[in-house]
């Protein structure tokens, strides 16, 4: 039987094949020179023999090295590309998988056809959602009479990406913190187990010792302290041994503790590698002698729960009034697939267990559960599985009832759940319901790739802050329909929500400032703010309502805004300019479908020509400004018209008219439709903002003549004119 990663999951640990490639590389360390590798030199077909031996023996990252190197030599060879991508996914480096398994396929579809699956697979493994569909499809597509089994699960990875999607655009309102480097490693740790909330008890391979000149390679437990009178939250003290008891055992992985509810029985597993290289895990547990006050030696559970291949992952907790214990078993007699949730009700006062039974269809499938948790306050069984829709490979789920019967099976959503793998959720016993988990998700401690191995990860619970509202129709007041609104954060993260009755609905999170807007076919939108600063971790859930308001688009109207002046003969804004720019920068990222034309205007002093590029130049200093306010220069078109319309007289008979002359040193700007309809919505020789009239529906009519759609026949010439060089201030 192969081993990968999943192995040692159950055994509390990551990577049987780490062992094997430290040996590996411990037989190589005096070949630190490529050059002078014995294996680099052998001839191609040994070479390949070689290479498949150390795949064979789980020796995925030392495989992965001469793999390539015949790769090197033949780049077309399906058989490479495959291995190499089995040994990626083996070692869980999601990328290079995809990559390979997409070669292969491409190289020899018939030989390979399960490729494509797989590259779909290692695609969703990286968050890559679009891509993995469109690969999955692709699957189905060429096997249309064959895998009617690989495609139904293909048809669940699908529905896993559309949910995936769906959830990081409408998280959870938790914060997802590494429990830090005095806890995790760059090998992996596993099975968290809160003391109170004040210490954490969890397995790890971290921090062996070497015994006889060789590295011992078992995962043991330690515990962790945290950290008082510091700034980080939920930070951890350098780990100790957890001695407490007999648990630890020199020859075997220990992990996947648990206490009884009275704290007087002390449950985990011991799992050793068999003579067919699969992991045999076993339940044991210990009874603490009051007498003594010590913990006696552990015993392995009998009266059949550790019947079968392997059990695994205990867990002890009360459901009603029954004490249960929860455990992961891959027994094959009324399993429903491959490790299902089994049970077992326990009689504390004669120490004995009734024949335990399968969990049930609503939470055990044809994939894997495991690492169950109980939480006897919410009467919820939490749990891991990569057989039920999930974002990535394992998910946690939550499901009311127990032990037998459940309901409301739920995934816990992004970002407890990730596209990598999530495992061992379990919360605080006191307290806020904070909890752990653990994840290969970017941002671990790796050793060989960013998702090789699992770190324990601090669950932060946040106040639960949403925001509803609704989308009006500025004229009817009535909620309009089939909109999408757009939440933006400070930072430019941007969440939609397709409402098809006007409102909506969005969970926010603490330290920030979100921008709401509505996006619908020929309407613009105003805005509504929101902020979350300064609410703090501890403050109780909050609700806030808002209104956005749309706006519909027609030809000749325009909005009152303030100016954008200029001073004499410059194309430089004047700095009470930008305030009425910044208005537009609003307004475009408010409605990013949208494109304005920027009409630039100049007085009537100075030559046709001369005017003309002036005000041009200033519809290019507006343009500029726009864009470097992170405004895409495609959706602006600069167009500068010289004198041509004024907004006002230039002259008073032969007086000279400073005031209006002023006025026509002005820009405008109108908005460029799809059909594509104009419309003037910014005037910089009225008064008023882009908000302000929104809000005040501030809208006049322009009549036909003032019309700039052809600037060069329609614009009128209201004023009189005296040509210049330039035009005076």
């Amino acid at each position: 039987m192969r081993k990968n990663w999943l192995l040692l999951l159950l055994a509390s640990i990551l990577v049987f094949s780490g062992q094997n490639d430290a040996q590996a590389q411990q037989q190589r360390e005096k070949y630190r020179n490529p050059a002078n590798d014995p294996v680099a030199k052998l001839p191609y077909n040994r070479k390949i023999r070689w290479a498949d031996g150390l795949f064979e023996a789980g020796s995925y990252f030392t495989a992965i090295e001469y793999y390539s190197q015949l790769k090197a030599e033949n780049p077309r060879n399906p058989y490479l590309s495959y291995q190499l991508a089995e040994c990626y996914a083996f070692s869980r480096d999601y990328g290079p998988a995809a990559k390979n398994y997409g070669e292969a396929y491409a190289l020899a579809s018939k030989i390979y056809p399960e490729a494509k699956f797989k590259e779909a697979k290692m695609l969703k493994m990286q968050g890559l959602y679009d891509s993995s569909i469109h690969a999955f499809e692709k699957f189905m597509a060429d096997n249309p009479k064959t895998y009617k089994k690989l495609k139904k699960t293909a048809k669940r990875e699908i529905d896993g990406c559309i949910m995936g999607k769906n959830s990081i655009n409408d998280p959870v309102s938790v914060t997802m913190k590494n429990a830090g480097p005095n806890v995790n490693s760059p090998f992996t740790e596993s099975s968290p187990y809160p003391l109170g909330d004040t210490a954490l008890l969890f397995s790890t391979m971290n921090q062996n010792s070497t015994i006889d000149g060789k590295h011992q390679y078992y995962a043991r437990f330690m515990t962790s302290h945290k950290q008082y009178n510091v700034a980080d939250v939920d930070s951890f003290q350098w780990p100790l041994v957890f001695n407490d008891g007999p648990f630890n055992d020199l020859k075997s992985h220990t992990g996947n503790g648990c206490y009884s509810p009275g704290g007087d029985r002390f449950y985990f597993t011991h799992c050793k590698e068999s003579d067919t290289m699969s992991v045999i895990c076993r339940i044991y547990v210990s009874q603490f002698d009051i007498k003594k006050g010590v913990w006696q030696s552990p015993e392995l559970l009998g009266e059949g729960i550790n019947d079968g291949s392997s059990n695994t992952h205990p867990f002890v907790a009360k459901v009603g009034k029954k004490e249960i214990l929860f455990f992961s078993s891959n027994r094959k007699i009324q399993s429903r697939g491959k490790y299902d949730i089994w049970y077992s009700v326990i009689d504390p006062a004669r120490g004995t267990y009734r024949r335990p039974q399968n969990a049930g269809k609503q939470i055990n499938t044809e994939g894997n559960e495991m690492t169950p948790y109980y939480d006897s306050r919410v009467h919820k069984l939490y749990f891991a599985s990569d057989g039920l829709v999930s974002m990535g490979g394992f998910d946690i789920y939550s499901a009311d009832g127990g032990p037998s019967r459940y309901t409301n099976v739920k995934n816990m959503g992004y970002p407890i759940n990730t596209s990598a793998d999530e495992l061992y959720y379990i919360k605080d016993p006191v307290g806020k319901p904070d909890a752990y988990v653990v994840s290969n998700r970017i941002g671990s401690i790796a050793l060989k790739n960013p998702t090789c191995c699992d770190d324990i990860w601090r669950i932060q619970v946040e106040p639960k802050l949403q925001v509803m509202g609704k989308v009006l129709n500025s004229k009817t007041q009535k909620e309009m329909n089939d909109v999408v609104v757009r939440m933006v954060d400070e930072t430019g993260n941007l969440r939609t929500f397709n409402s098809e009755d006007g409102q909506f609905q969005f969970n926010m999170a603490r330290e920030h400032t979100y921008v709401f807007t509505g996006d619908k076919s020929k309407f613009v939108s105003t805005r509504a703010q929101v902020s979350t600063e300064g609410i703090k971790r501890s403050d109780p859930d909050q609700t806030v309502n808002v209104v956005v308001y749309l706006d519909s688009i027609t030809m000749n109207k325009s909005f009152r805004v303030t100016n954008v002046y200029y001073d004499y003969d410059k194309a430089d804004l004047r700095p009470e300019s930008i305030a009425s720019l910044d208005s537009l920068v609003s307004f475009m990222k408010d409605n990013p479908s949208l494109s304005v034309e920027v009409y630039s205007f100049t007085d009537a002093n100075g030559t046709d020509d001369y005017n003309k590029d002036l005000s041009l130049r200033r519809a290019q200093a507006v343009r500029s400004y726009l864009t470097s306010q992170g405004i895409d220069d495609r959706r602006l078109i600069a167009k500068g018209f010289g004198e041509k319309m004024p907004a006002a007289p230039n002259f008073f008979g032969n007086k000279d008219n400073p005031g209006g002359r002023q006025l026509n040193r002005r820009t405008e700007f109108r908005i460029l439709q799809e059909d594509p309809t104009r419309r003037i919505i910014y005037n910089s020789a009225k008064k008023g903002t882009i908000g302000s009239q929104e809000s005040n529906l501030q809208i006049q009519d322009q009549g036909d003549d003032n019309d700039p759609g052809d600037p060069e026949s329609e614009f009128g010439n209201p004023g009189s004119r005296v040509h210049k060089d330039t035009d005076n201030p």
